[in-house]
C-alpha cells in the first residue's frame, strides 16, 4: 500500500533527514566527545534508519527488499541505545564498559547474522512479515521496560510536589516519553494503520527540538547530570544532627526572611562545606535548596495571615522573605494548594 499525499511525505521525510543530520553530529562531529552523546547518536540513527524504511516503504512502489531490511535492522537496536544512553546518562559513565560492548555486539551480529541466512530479498518475506519483525518489537519493548527502570529516581521525583527536576533530568523524561510514543505507534501500525508510526517519530522529533529551543539553560542539557556525592554519603547519625542544627539555625536567625539568601550563606552558619549542604538537602530531605526556604517562608505567610489581619497579602509576603507577590502566590499555591486569599478566607 502506498501514500501519494506530497504534504505528508515532506513532513515525514523532513523529520527522518533532520533525524540523520543530528545522529551525524553526535556520532562524529560534537565537540563533547562524551559516552552519552555517543550513545544519542546510535539512537537516533536507529531512529532514522527504522522511520526511513517505512516511509520508503509507504511511498515507493514497489520498494527494494533490502532497504526494507536495513530498516528492521536499525529497528532490532533502538531499544538498547535509548537503554545505553539513559543509563550512561543517569550514572554519567565516563568510559564505555567492556560488558556495554559485549552486550551491544552480540545484539548486532545477532540481527546482521538473521539477515544472511534469512535475507528479506529471498523467499523469506513471509518469515520477516509475520516472526522476525514481532520479535524485534518484543526486543525493543523490554529494553523499553528496563530503560524506565533506569530513570525510576528521575520518574518518582518528577511526580514529587517537593522535588524539581533538573533540565538534564526533563531532557531524559522527553527522549524516553518519546521513545515509548513511537514504539506505542508502531505497535498499532502493526495491527492497523502502518503511516502513524512514521508520523508519530517525527511530531516526537520537533517537540524535543521545541523543548531545547524553549530552555534558557538548553546548553546544560548534553551536560552530566550533577553527582549527588554517593561516594561520601552522609551517615544517618551525622544527617540528623546535621538537620536539627540546620532547623534550629533557621527559626533563631530568621535566614528565610531574606530575599537574596543563598545556599552558601546557609552552610557557613552551620559550619558545613556548601556541596555538603545540597547533599543533605538532596539526599536526606529529598528538596531543593529553594523548597527548603520557601518552606520556611511560607510557614512565616501562615502565622501573618492568622494573626496579623491589617497586613495585605503582599506585604505578609515580603515581610515572609518571598522577593516578589507572583513568588509568593505561586510558591503557596504549589505548597499548600491554596492561594494565599483562599487560606486566609478559612480564619475571616
Amino acid at each position: 500500500m502506498t501514500f501519494q499525499n506530497p504534504v505528508l511525505f515532506f513532513f515525514c521525510a523532513l523529520g527522518v533527514f533532520n533525524g540523520f543530520l543530528v545522529s551525524l553530529y553526535f556520532l562524529f562531529f560534537s565537540r563533547q566527545k562524551r559516552v552519552q552523546n555517543f550513545f544519542f547518536g546510535l539512537l537516533m540513527l536507529m531512529l532514522s534508519l527504522r522511520i526511513g524504511k517505512s516511509l520508503y516503504a509507504l511511498f515507493v512502489e514497489p520498494p527494494n527488499l533490502l532497504y526494507i531490511q536495513i530498516g528492521l535492522s536499525a529497528c532490532f537496536l533502538i531499544g538498547v541505545s535509548l537503554y545505553f544512553y539513559l543509563k550512561s546518562s543517569v550514572e554519567n559513565t565516563k568510559k564505555v564498559p567492556v560488558s556495554w560492548k559485549v552486550h551491544y555486539a552480540v545484539l548486532v551480529i545477532l540481527i546482521l547474522g538473521i539477515g544472511i541466512v534469512k535475507p528479506l530479498a529471498t523467499d523469506e518475506k513471509e518469515f520477516w512479515d509475520n516472526y522476525l519483525a514481532l520479535f524485534i518489537y518484543i526486543v525493543w519493548g523490554i529494553y523499553l521496560l528496563l530503560s524506565g527502570f533506569v530513570l525510576r529516581d528521575i520518574i518518582k521525583k518528577l511526580f514529587d510536589r517537593k522535588a524539581q527536576c533538573t533540565t538534564q533530568e526533563l531532557w531524559l523524561i522527553g527522549v524516553y516519553t518519546g521513545n515509548g510514543l513511537i514504539f506505542t505507534a508502531y505497535v498499532i501500525g502493526y495491527f492497523l494503520l502502518y503511516l502513524v508510526g512514521t508520523l508519530t517519530f517525527s511530531f516526537v522529533f520537533y517537540a524535543l527540538l521545541f523543548f531545547l529551543l524553549s530552555k534558557k539553560n538548553r546548553d546544560t542539557v548534553f551536560r552530566d547530570i550533577p553527582q549527588k556525592y554517593a561516594s561520601k554519603k552522609i551517615e544517618d547519625a551525622e544527617a540528623s544532627a546535621l538537620v536539627q542544627a540546620l532547623h534550629k539555625t533557621m527559626l533563631s536567625e530568621e535566614l528565610y526572611k531574606d530575599p537574596n539568601i543563598k545556599l552558601g550563606q546557609v552552610a557557613r552558619k552551620i559550619n558545613i562545606p556548601p556541596h555538603k549542604l545540597s547533599q543533605l538537602l538532596n539526599d536526606n530531605l529529598g528538596k531543593s535548596f529553594a523548597l527548603f526556604i520557601n518552606e520556611y517562608r511560607i510557614e512565616e505567610a501562615k502565622k501573618l495571615i492568622r494573626e496579623s489581619e491589617q497586613f495585605t497579602l503582599e506585604a505578609i509576603g515580603f515581610e515572609a522573605g518571598f522577593s516578589s507577590r507572583s513568588t509568593f502566590y505561586t510558591a503557596f499555591k504549589k505548597c499548600i494548594g491554596q492561594t494565599p486569599a483562599e487560606f486566609k478566607k478559612r480564619f475571616s
